[in-house]
């Protein structure tokens, strides 16, 4: 009898190009490397040099595909430009069976796009975010509206947003609920520090310095906030670390409209670390140190309930409702009185610190990346 020929991996291009993209594909990218049903392809398009590059070291990902787009004063739509063509390029070659992006970068939209020009069907992870403001966040949120009007699957972290999609009139059996494979990445890298506390000790000088202070973690980039929001993020935060019993820790980003302002309103003053961009493992340990997290980050609303920790968003609006809802996280804008006002809340008032610590993470419990792997291996053995 004629054995039957053997079924060839499915070939999966993972698209990324930025720092907070890298986080949450790494742990697929492992997922899908160790399973013989798949050919795993990464493409990254160096949206972020730097920052991507520390977490593909970190991870252990070599690229297979390197676009290295990344220019002083980019515009958007140049950067769009040089993405969609380069990842054009890739795809002719590379000729894959499906193409993954995640979230709502300009890589991401950029990669939808350029499969979607080519027939190939496009999943999304962390797909079904929605602020209902195209403009905050800008321009994420339309970034990700275009990619889920191609989106073949959608990798939806929670029932908000797969209810999101389905408002949106995307078939019901092309949604599906994974959790967020964040908390994957923030469990393994966890993990890893545990295994090589070399892995995050460049701050444990700060720790030393700010032993018996309550500290604040900060990161601040949106460019929504670029201009009278930064000066008003600086001026809270010069004022809370006025008090003695407050110290803060801001790896500051590496845009210039973040970096100058911070550095003439912040630099020189005692209870005030601005620090370089950390790399993943350092990023996590800030986490587990800071007793409070302010942001206008996506990733951080998920990343900081996960370790118990409250975050207060400076932004009008969030596509992460359900933290909020649950409690982990409050939206508090970009007033500095209002800013300084909730973080004195959460510093004074002990109920109100633990209400929000202890609100239960609704973001996933680490095992979004397999999920993912298996419903990747339904679609395509149900194609065959």
């Amino acid at each position: 009898m004629t054995k039957p020929a053997p079924v060839s991996p499915a070939r999966i291009l993972l698209v990324f190009g930025t720092r907070p993209e890298a986080i949450k594909l790494f742990p697929l990218v492992h997922a899908l490397k160790a399973d013989p049903r798949f050919e795993c392809v990464v493409c990254v398009s160096a949206q972020h040099r730097q920052m991507l590059d520390q977490v593909l070291e970190i991870a252990g990902i070599v690229p297979d595909h390197d676009l290295d787009v990344m220019r002083p004063d980019q515009t958007l739509d140049a950067l769009t430009a040089n993405l969609l063509t380069g990842l054009g390029k890739v795809m002719n070659e590379v000729r894959p069976d499906r193409v993954i992006v995640q979230g709502d970068t300009a890589t991401a939209m950029a990669g939808a796009l350029a499969a979607y020009y080519r027939k190939l069907p496009v999943d999304h992870v962390e797909a079904g975010l929605r602020s209902g403001n195209i403009h905050h966040p800008w321009p994420e949120e339309v970034n990700r509206k275009i990619i889920g009007g191609m989106a073949s699957l959608h990798f939806a972290p929670t029932g908000t947003s797969e209810a999101a999609l389905l408002r949106e009139n995307i078939a019901p059996d092309r949604v599906h609920v994974t959790g967020n494979t964040v908390i994957d990445a923030l469990h393994w890298v966890t993990a890893e520090i545990e295994r090589q506390p070399a892995l995050a000790s460049d701050l444990a000088e700060l720790e030393a310095r700010f032993a018996g202070k309550r500290i604040i973690g900060v990161t601040s980039h949106r460019r929504e906030n670029f201009g009278e929001g930064m000066e008003q993020i600086a001026t809270a935060i010069r004022e809370i670390a006025a008090r003695p019993d407050v110290a803060v820790i801001f790896p500051v980003h590496l845009n210039p409209n973040v970096r100058k302002v911070m550095n003439e309103r912040l630099s020189g003053l005692d209870n005030v670390a601005l620090i370089e961009p950390l790399d993943y493992p350092h990023f996590a340990r800030l986490i587990s140190i800071a007793e409070i997290m302010l942001t206008d980050s996506g990733g951080v609303q998920e990343e900081a309930p996960a370790l118990g920790k409250p975050v207060l968003v400076m932004r009008e609006t969030t596509e992460r409702p359900e933290g909020v809802a649950a409690g982990t996280a409050k939206l508090v804008g970009t007033s500095a009185e209002t800013i300084v006002t909730e973080i004195s809340t959460l510093l004074d008032d002990r109920e109100a610190y633990e209400s929000m610590a202890r609100a239960h993470n609704p973001f996933g419990d680490g095992q979004t990346s397999r999920r993912i792997v298996e419903l990747l291996a339904n679609e395509i053995g149900n194609q065959a």
